[in-house]
């Protein structure tokens, strides 16, 4: 077995300067980090750009603590991925773990996770997929639960908190729930902390992306929760608040800090994606606590039934959750780590400063027919 050797200037290359968003490359580019596949076009540059600066918090950020790739088991053999996550977001860094050892191949299929939950299940025991590696935690559920999934090792999954793995998946980046205001029309103090005082009853203008998979995904976390009467009742409130459609939950948080309207309902990430390009954008983050507004979703890895080598499998997701891969992601998706040791980007909470509805099982976040069947009926385009 050998590991390649990079030197240390490549390594940093990669810690510090690994293609991302540039403020030229996310400017203009809607959809980018959507639930709905991670798919989106922007800057392509190889691996050795540099980052613009994020006015919220990248500046001077210090090398990220967690286990290094070097000190991972070495990856050794071939490797099929079928990936939910986009080409964009995370090629270069599965392109970067690929490198880092001679004898070790990874072929990576893109797509949209449910299709690519529905593939493994119709090629069965002859699907190539060794691990798939999925944008939501229901594709994940909905495959272990047809399955087709190995149990991963304990000390694998001991890596991240409970509720964001199970014995045979596991998250590697998480996505918090939030509600993003424009800091000249509102402030920290007008924003509630529960989901309920946003249908009806809130002084400000509101927007969201109802069409969108985060969005769905949002209201299926209330129906959940709270039954489909409840959620009718949330739903008809908004609506008659005149709340307004955005395509994508950027084009929301653009409208936000563009001062079209006052508030929205959003990933946090998307805050992020605004202030790369434009530091001083009057906008900032507020969080609802425990109700479906405040729902935590993670992307993630599980090793197939099929897997030619379970443990090769188990081990390349490992590695996702390297401190490398893990600083990879706070800086280049903005999504939150889900190592401890490793900071998200931007003036935000930890994850143990957030407070998700705790009884939300997040594979049933995929049961969207319900929800959508619903948002029609009270009259939402979706």
């Amino acid at each position: 077995m050998t590991r390649r050797n990079l030197d240390s200037s490549t390594r940093r290359r990669f810690l510090l300067g690994t293609t991302a968003l540039g403020t030229a490359g996310v400017a203009g580019c809607t959809g980018l980090f959507g639930d709905d596949g991670d798919e989106g076009n922007g800057n392509e540059s190889g691996n050795e750009s540099e980052i613009g600066q994020i006015g919220s918090g990248r500046e001077g950020r210090d090398a990220p603590g967690g286990t290094p790739m070097d000190e991972m088991p070495p990856l050794e053999g071939e490797l099929t991925v079928y990936s939910g996550r986009g080409e964009f977001l995370v090629g270069d860094l599965l392109q970067y773990i690929e490198e880092q050892y001679d004898d070790f191949s990874v072929d990576v299929r893109y797509g949209d996770s449910t299709d690519l939950v529905n593939q493994i299940i119709t090629e069965g025991e002859g699907t190539p997929a060794d691990v798939f590696y999925s944008v939501n935690a229901g594709s994940l559920g909905a495959l272990a639960d047809e399955g087709r999934t190995r149990s991963l090792p304990d000390d694998l999954l001991e890596l991240v908190r409970e509720e964001f793995r199970a014995e045979s998946w596991i998250g590697t980046s998480g996505r918090a729930r939030t509600v993003p205001f424009n800091t000249e029309a509102l402030s920290a103090d007008d924003m509630s902390n529960s989901i309920d005082d946003y249908s009806g009853g809130f002084e400000g203008s509101l927007g969201w992306a109802p069409s969108y998979g985060s969005c769905q995904a949002f209201v299926t976390a209330m129906r959940l929760l709270r039954g489909e009467e409840e959620t009718r009742q949330w739903l008809e409130g908004v609506v008659e608040s005149g709340i307004t459609d955005y395509p994508d939950e950027f084009a929301t948080c653009q409208a936000i800090a563009d001062g079209e309207i006052d508030a929205g309902f959003t990933n946090h990430y998307y805050i992020q994606r605004v202030l790369d390009g434009s530091p001083d954008a009057p906008i900032e983050t507020s969080f609802t606590q425990g109700d479906a507004g405040a729902i935590f979703n993670v992307a993630g890895g599980a090793v197939t039934d099929a897997a030619a080598d379970v443990d090769l499998g188990a081990n390349f997701i490992r590695h996702l959750l390297s401190a490398e891969a893990q600083d990879y992601f706070a800086r280049t998706t903005f999504e939150y780590p889900l190592i401890p040791d490793v900071e998200p980007v931007g003036d935000l909470p930890t994850i143990d400063e957030l407070n998700p509805p705790s009884e939300l099982d997040l594979t049933q976040l995929s049961d969207l027919e319900p929800t959508i069947n619903l948002m029609r009926d009270v009259g939402i385009d979706v």
